[in-house]
């Protein structure tokens, strides 16, 4: 494994090492479905850097729906199941179309909440990891909906990233939205004002998020908020941004919304 990074500010995310980066139903997914080609343009280019990239990628109930001919995200667990096991697999095809531009090679990882927290599991869950990434196949990670029940799930995927960077003691993690950065109220109301940096143990005090509003993410601002600090007290800095902002993330630019990570 690589030299571990200590990451301090947005412009040392080019020379980390190993990245991690979340991204969201909506950012992927319906209308939205052609944002993979940009999105797999930049992590192909930190992929070419060296980088060891992670992508955390929701959307498989979201990208199952219109085969299932349903409107709407469906409530049930059952019916969710069954979308997302129809969706995992146009997900992961439609990641791996637009990767074999760049020769690049994805393996798909799913993974419960109940495998985290079981040391055996976890461990081999990190140990199928480090090997994927040390022959240089780029993972990518969701939650197993198939067999998830309600009672062990992550909640959202953001929960789920966070949890991954600290598995693989990533030096980054770089969750990714509609949204740009953070606010201290929702974007759209009057006097909304853009949270550029939280230092460690910053309570964001005063500050209220809304919801995605997307209708099939499961994810907010809040979501965001509670995983970037998991993160970043584990040691793994995290940038909160837009998925249209990514390559410039992953290149250092000023952008978003940084949360200081706890010295390692």
């Amino acid at each position: 494994m690589a030299q571990a990074v200590q990451v301090r500010g947005r412009g040392d995310i080019a020379a980390a090492r190993r990245v991690v980066v979340k991204v969201g139903s909506s950012s992927i997914s319906g209308e939205n479905a052609g944002q993979i080609e940009p999105l797999v343009d930049a992590l192909a280019r930190a992929f070419g850097r060296g980088v060891e990239v992670i992508l955390v990628s929701s959307g498989a109930i979201a990208t199952g729906m219109p085969h299932l001919r349903l409107d709407s995200r469906p409530t049930d667990l059952a019916t969710q199941q069954a979308a997302a096991a129809v969706g995992q697999n146009v997900l992961i095809y439609r990641y791996q179309d637009s990767l074999r531009r760049y020769d690049i090679v994805a393996g798909q990882v799913l993974l419960t909440a109940g495998d985290l927290e079981n040391p055996t599991h976890r461990s081999n869950a990190e140990r199928a990891m480090e090997r994927l990434l040390s022959l240089r196949i780029l993972p990518i990670v969701n939650e197993n909906d198939t067999v998830a029940t309600h009672e062990i799930r992550f909640g959202d995927n953001d929960r789920l990233a966070a949890l991954v960077s600290q598995l693989v003691r990533a030096d980054v993690l770089v969750l990714l939205s509609d949204v740009d950065a953070l606010y201290t109220k929702p974007p759209s109301e009057p006097g909304a004002v853009r949270i550029d940096n939280v230092a460690v143990g910053e309570q964001l005090e005063g500050v209220s998020f809304g919801d995605s509003g997307s209708g099939v993410g499961t994810g907010g601002a809040a979501t965001k908020v509670s995983a970037a600090r998991l993160a970043a007290d584990a040691g793994t800095a995290v940038l909160v941004t837009a998925t249209a902002l990514v390559e410039q993330a992953l290149e250092g630019a000023p952008i978003g919304t940084w949360f200081e990570p706890q010295p390692r």
